[in-house]
Order: structure tokens, then sequence, then C-alpha cells
């Protein structure tokens, strides 16, 4: 269902290793050293290899991850070291802080943005004049 487990080449962000099905709520965070995929309602962090939030999907805390594609809801900061994606229908009202950044048309975002790596060094320019 969640692809071939036999097969040793399978890279670590095909591996969904939880799903939050959409009539399931939890609280408290979630840590996943795989992806995570949310349909249904979580009250406080996530923290996993990737995060998938679809559309019926709604996060009220923090999301750390390598990766995020949101689809759905989320109150709170997304911290993604990779690449963060808000789809069309997506909603985020917080910070997000992520090297690369695709926001789609009809997504709605509130709050500010940084788009720097961990790795990556700010540069000062000094001019004289």
């Amino acid at each position: 269902m969640f692809g071939n487990k036999n097969g040793g080449n399978e890279k670590m962000e095909s591996h969904l290793e939880t799903v939050l099905g959409a009539e399931s709520s939890f609280q408290g965070t979630l840590r996943s050293k795989g992806s995570v995929r949310i349909d249904g309602k979580i009250e406080g962090g996530v923290s996993a290899e990737g995060v998938i939030l679809g559309e019926r999907g709604e996060v009220q805390g923090d999301i750390s991850a390598r990766t995020v594609v949101v689809a759905g809801k989320v109150t709170g900061n997304i911290h993604a070291t990779e690449s963060l994606e808000l789809l069309a229908k997506s909603q985020v009202f917080g910070d997000l802080h992520a090297p690369q950044l695709l926001i789609a048309e009809g997504a709605i975002f509130e709050g500010s943005c940084l788009m720097a790596s961990e790795k990556a060094k700010i540069i000062e320019v000094n001019v004289n004049g």
C-alpha cells in the first residue's frame, strides 16, 4: 500500500511511516523519523523527515521537517530545512522558514517568511560613497 518495503533502493522521502486519518485527532507533539501524512487534526507540534498535510488536515502548532507540503490549515510556524510548498487551498497563519518556497495561487498566508538555508551565510555589503 505504501510502496515496496523489500526494495533496498527506496528513498526516505517516499517512505510514508505515519498516517493520521481524516476522522482522527491527536493532542501533543508527533515525532517521526520518516514521513507523516495528516488528514485529521493535531493540537501540538509535528516533527518529522517529511510532512504532508492533506486538504482536510489541520495543525494547531509548529511543524518542523526537511520537506513540507501543505494543502490544509496550519496555525503555527513552519520550519523546513529543504523545501516548503503551500498548495492552492492551503491556509497558513504563522511564520515560514525554508530555503525553497512555493506558494500556489489561491493559498492564504499570513505571517513573515525567511528564505535562507541553515548553511547559508549572510554577506554584508559595505558601500563607500
